[in-house]
């Protein structure tokens, strides 16, 4: 399928108050209403979720509104299908687990993720698929220290990616990460500037990670010139 039109933006049918964190389990559709307070906008780690998704569960035909706390935590497989964060804050999304669950962002968009998009501090697969999201810092981590630390794995495919942006994805390769890429398309980034993958040693002290490098591998960061397009 073609990536989704930039700048298209759905409109709320309506606003939810939010006091608190919303368990969700099953499926909550939040029929395009605007879901609306929590936290404070800022860039603190230990802001609570505006929903908290339990193993297994869907959240569906969401806007989130500003601010939006930590976003979405989920706490094992989840799917998120059509969820529009309006200004992401800290996290979008953070994916959490044991095993090996898989996780599904599908459709949906995002704006203003000073930090990172998607956050992946547990183990498994994330597939990011038809979204679209402008002005982020990263669009997917890998957590570089968490103190429990496993192999990830993410694939990224028709997404439309509009600068600024400074980072697609970035994973850990001394734990085996792995990203792929497909159907990229990078929009006003007519000097190429945006990495697609930067890759990391990652820790579980705590430390800031280190960067060793950058692009296309084979092994680690997967894609090829076909899968991006710059427009």
């Amino acid at each position: 399928p073609p990536p989704p039109p930039t700048g298209s933006w759905p409109n709320p049918t309506g606003q939810v108050n939010v006091n608190g964190t919303i368990p969700v389990s099953g499926t909550l559709d939040g029929g395009m209403r605007r879901y609306c307070c929590i936290g404070d906008g800022s860039q603190e780690e230990s802001q609570d979720p505006m929903f908290r998704l339990e193993s297994g569960a869907t959240l569906q035909n969401v806007i989130i509104g500003a601010p939006a706390g930590d976003g979405v935590h989920c706490a094992g497989p989840c799917t998120l299908r059509n969820v529009w964060w309006e200004d992401v804050g800290e996290d979008a999304a953070t994916f959490r687990g044991s095993g090996s669950p898989n996780f599904l962002v599908d459709g949906g968009g995002a704006r203003s993720a000073s930090d990172k998009v998607f956050q992946h501090n547990g183990p498994g697969t994330l597939t990011i698929q038809n979204f679209q999201a402008t002005n982020f810092g990263t669009f997917y981590r890998s957590c570089g220290n968490c103190s429990t630390q496993h192999r990830r794995n993410v694939v990224i495919r028709n997404v439309t990616l509009t600068r600024p942006g400074n980072t697609v994805a970035g994973i850990n390769v001394n734990y085996g990460d792995t990203a792929r890429f497909s159907g990229i398309t990078i929009v006003n980034d007519s000097s190429r500037s945006m990495v697609i993958c930067r890759k990391y040693n990652g820790n579980s002290s705590g430390n800031e990670p280190t960067q060793i490098g950058t692009g296309a591998d084979g092994t680690n960061c997967i894609y090829s010139s076909s899968d991006l397009t710059y427009r």
